[in-house]
């Protein structure tokens, strides 16, 4: 069955060569026509492997919650996904959607044996009709996301019942009416479809596929007039008009409703070709950096869009949803800014809202986040523990689909170009085994400790010379960006797509220099967040650790265990420094990567040897030393740190001494500092 699918994925491409007489990629299936090409295109599960510290981070994860949640959650344990009389909607798809990934990518046989169990469950549901899943679910919305759970696990094994489940599905979809109302889940998140739609269709070439998501756009919330127009912006929260409510205009203020639906408009250009939904993206983007933006890449939500200041949350949920919708996107557009935004919010909002061992995380998270507890704060919507470390802060969705993050984010570091390349989409410790050129599989191994360090060396193996390119992106902020090979120096602009094309030998290798130079942002109030490369910087607040016991069991497996995080210095300081000459207000310390990438000294480890937690002791891998001053009218409001006072400040204080560290790594954290007036202080 797997040679005949793979015999019709080679007609497919052969035809849509040539009817369109452009250059298509033989080895992996872009979209056949009348769909517009995409810019690149995915590798199958497994293609990339994690190496170095993030192979090291991806260990945590199945060491953590990942790897045990099915072992002791009731939710997971008894889930009606698993053949249990327990939860049947979305949670078992949504743990599924990240711990597949996972167990393929570390080759972990546990975790792989794991996953079969759930999979062999889900593919014995497939009826008649179509429908699967558990009898009692009748809701469209959790199969949207056991879709991708079954995309994913045939890419990575080749069962051919996971693609007969899809297909089949997708007729009855077809071959049923729209059932996508705006007042509920499945309609304002319907074209979540489309992402495995558009796979089935390259891989099948099954012409009434686009009927099928054509019929979910129109039928569908319209997220694209959504875009150009925009409801919800700064002026609608500061007037309270946002809807705190779960109807249909409260869905569309929805945090991870927004993180999921900016794809979108992205996923039907493939289809419509026109130029508007396009343009609604990189809109919608712009509209929430500008009006809900926050450091770390991310927008605000706790639950609903909540604005600028840095005391607001965002929930983990929007941030794992926010990372695959900006996948999916540099597939279509091949945009760098895209992947721009990927790393930041692969390398500070995803670790940031998790412990370092990955036994906790919050629901919300902070830029400005001083205390960690159970106390009254200004959620939009959300509860007051949803700022905690723990095992099920607020509501469970996160506790279900926080795992996707860093597996999908390993799957998207490279993928195939239309010309039979390799592309380099996001810069992490990996390996990228395909085929390239007329056939020939090459590895490229990336040997790197970025975005700590600077230095990159793409390594290539192979067994005879292979011509083909090796396209590199450069990060938009990157002044500096270096390329030696052979004999040959090469240096390219900030957000250029760099393409070497060689024939390659085995042994060759690319070094590439990005500089990690010191630069600055202004956020809110005129406030300052320091950034090095990808990773935004902030201040180290020494801490301590208290569990506590919540009104839910809290189970007490291994490391299972809710925190809160307290103070035990002060952490109302501004960055007393000249901007304008970086390298001589801030100092930079480089240190190795630990066992625990993410964590600095103070934090609790839990240890399986022991079975118990330990107080890490190492630094994280990049410190930075500068000068602050203490603005003692800087307080607490409502047990967050107060929104910071307009810079710049004209302070009478002593200049300090302090220490910042990679916002992932800080688990209480300042991040936007208010500015000392450098001229006053001259002057004083």
């Amino acid at each position: 069955m797997i040679r005949v699918l793979s015999l019709i994925w080679l007609a497919v491409i052969i035809v849509m060569a040539s009817c369109t007489g452009k250059k298509d990629n033989l080895h992996y299936p872009n979209n056949p026509g009348p769909l517009v090409k995409n810019a690149y295109i995915k590798l199958p599960l497994g293609a990339i492997k994690p190496e170095g510290w993030l192979k090291r981070q991806l260990e945590i994860q199945a060491e953590g919650l990942t790897g045990n949640l099915d072992d002791f959650w009731p939710d997971l344990v008894n889930s009606a996904w698993r053949g249990g009389d327990g939860e049947a909607w979305e949670r078992g798809p949504y743990y599924l959607d990240g711990m597949v990934p996972l167990a393929f990518l570390l080759d972990d046989e546990k975790l792989i044996a794991k996953a079969k169990s759930w999979i062999d469950k889900i593919i014995e549901s497939s009826t008649d009709t179509g429908w699967y899943g558990p009898a009692k679910n009748k809701d469209r919305w959790p199969l949207a996301v056991a879709n991708k759970v079954l995309m994913q696990y045939f890419e990575a094994t080749g069962d051919s019942s996971a693609l007969k489940v899809l297909l089949k599905y997708f007729s009855y979809l077809h071959d049923t009416p729209p059932d996508w109302p705006n007042k509920e889940w499945r309609g304002v998140r319907a074209m979540e479809n489309a992402v495995t739609g558009y796979w089935l269709y390259r891989h099948t070439g099954e012409p009434w596929l686009p009927e099928t998501i054509e019929s979910i756009q129109k039928n569908s919330f319209d997220w694209t007039s959504y875009y150009e127009t925009f409801p919800w912006d700064s002026a609608a929260w500061s007037k309270r008009r946002i809807p705190l409510n779960w109807g249909p205009e409260g869905l569309t203020a929805h945090v991870v409703n927004n993180a999921m639906a900016i794809k979108y408009p992205g996923l039907w250009y493939q289809q419509s070709g026109d130029e508007r939904y396009r343009n609604a993206v990189f809109e919608g983007i712009k509209k929430y950096d500008k009006n809900h933006g926050q450091a770390g890449g991310r927008f605000s939500g706790d639950e609903h869009l909540s604005g600028k200041t840095p005391d607001r949350g965002t929930e983990l949920c929007a941030v794992v949803e926010y990372m695959f919708s900006l996948e999916e996107l540099y597939q279509i557009f091949g945009d760098n800014s895209l992947a721009d935004r990927l790393e930041l919010l692969a390398y500070n909002a995803l670790p940031g809202t998790t412990t370092a061992d990955m036994w906790a995380h919050q629901y919300d998270q902070q830029s400005n986040q001083v205390l960690v507890s159970l106390a009254k704060r200004d959620w939009s919507t959300n509860r007051d523990q949803s700022n905690i470390y723990g095992l099920m802060p607020n509501f469970a969705c996160c506790l279900a689909n926080m795992h996707q993050g860093w597996p999908k984010f390993v799957q998207n570091l490279w993928m195939a170009t239309n010309d039979n390349g390799l592309v380099a989409v996001a810069y992490g410790p990996s390996t990228v085994t395909a085929k390239v050129g007329k056939g020939k599989i090459v590895k490229i191994t990336e040997e790197t400790e970025y975005p700590f360090k600077d230095r990159i060396n793409l390594r290539i193996s192979c067994e005879k010379n292979v011509k083909f390119p090796i396209y590199l992106r450069v990060p938009g902020w990157a002044d500096t960006f270096r390329i030696c090979y052979r004999d040959k120096i090469i240096t390219a602009m900030p957000g250029n797509t760099v393409r070497l094309l060689e024939k390659w030998k085995n042994k060759d290798s690319i070094e590439i220099t990005i500089p990690l130079k010191i630069r600055t942002e202004r956020r809110f109030n005129n406030s300052v967040a320091i950034m090095r490369g990808p990773l935004y910087y902030s201040l180290r607040i020494e801490k301590e650790y208290r569990s506590v016991k919540l009104n839910y069991d809290n189970f007490g497996y291994k490391g299972s265990i809710d925190w809160e995080i307290y103070p035990k210095s002060n952490w109302n300081y501004g960055i007393f420094a000249d901007l304008e000459q970086p390298e001589i207000s801030f100092e930079v310390i480089e240190s190795e990567i630990s066992d625990y990438p993410f964590a600095d000294r103070g934090d609790m480890i839990w240890s399986d040897d022991s079975a118990r937690y330990i107080v890490w002791t190492s630094d994280p891998p990049v410190m930075i030393k500068t000068r602050g001053i203490r603005i003692p009218e800087w307080g607490m409001r409502n047990n967050s740190a107060d929104i910071p006072p307009l810079s710049p400040i004209e302070s009478t204080g002593e200049p300090e001494m302090i220490t910042l560290v990679p916002y992932g790594s800080a688990k209480l954290r300042i991040t936007e500092f208010p500015l000392i007036d450098v001229v006053f202080m001259r002057k004083k």
